[in-house]
């Protein structure tokens, strides 16, 4: 655990009397891997099999944020494929697609965009432990040419196959690992990213959640 304020030490031992001794630590390890800086955006993805696998592979590599712009009405998750993965990932919903970007640009993060155009490059060239945005479009026209224009650089997957790209969720899993792979060599897990104050929120909500449960 990291210093925290006399305050936020209250709360966590208030949620710590909530549920078992093993169950508070898996929660605690949970919060203590998660990556503030490494996030997704989903650009009017919308099949509910392929939204499910990438909310559970960002569960497993650590994934705190999933950002979204959908032109339906709500994000549809298949909970036999999510396996309640969707609980421990935070999902906002973007409405206005340039200013999410440029906002996160500003902020500091690599937008990078899946796209099989010639100046693409490879996603192994990339350094994923800077802050990233990893950005992944529908399953028919890809990333907007909207989104295309707001993104610090296109990024690919070789293939040798005669098909030319995945499955948006095989896409994401082999991408996010490989952030993972840097991440963890660079000891990214080990030590708390979100806020402290996101951490106690989260840590108090979810153990209150689990005891509710009981």
């Amino acid at each position: 655990m990291f210093n925290v304020s006399s305050k936020y030490t209250t709360q966590l031992l208030q949620a710590e009397s909530l549920v078992t001794e093993a169950r508070y630590k898996r929660i605690v390890q949970f919060l203590t891997t998660r990556q503030d800086t490494l996030r997704l955006f989903l650009d009017d993805v919308k099949n509910a099999h392929n939204i499910s696998a990438v909310i559970r592979t960002c569960d497993a590599t650590g994934v705190f944020h999933l950002h979204y712009y959908l032109s339906e009405a709500h994000l549809s998750i298949n909970r036999g494929i999510s396996l309640g993965s969707e609980q421990w990932i935070q999902r906002n919903r973007v409405h206005d697609k340039a200013a999410f970007l440029d906002q996160m640009r500003e902020a500091g993060y690599q937008c990078l965009a899946t796209s099989l155009e010639s100046r693409a490059i490879d996603y192994r060239a990339v350094d994923y432990t800077l802050p990233t945005l990893l950005i992944f479009g529908n399953e028919k026209e890809g990333v907007s040419q909207e989104v295309v224009s707001h993104v610090s650089q296109m990024i690919t997957i070789p293939m040798v196959g005669m098909s030319r790209s995945l499955n948006i969720s095989v896409a994401c899993a082999v991408i996010l690992y490989e952030a993972f792979r840097q991440r963890d060599k660079k000891g990214m897990y080990r030590t708390p990213s979100i806020p402290k104050e996101t951490f106690s929120s989260y840590l108090e909500k979810w153990t209150i959640e689990e005891r509710l449960k009981k």
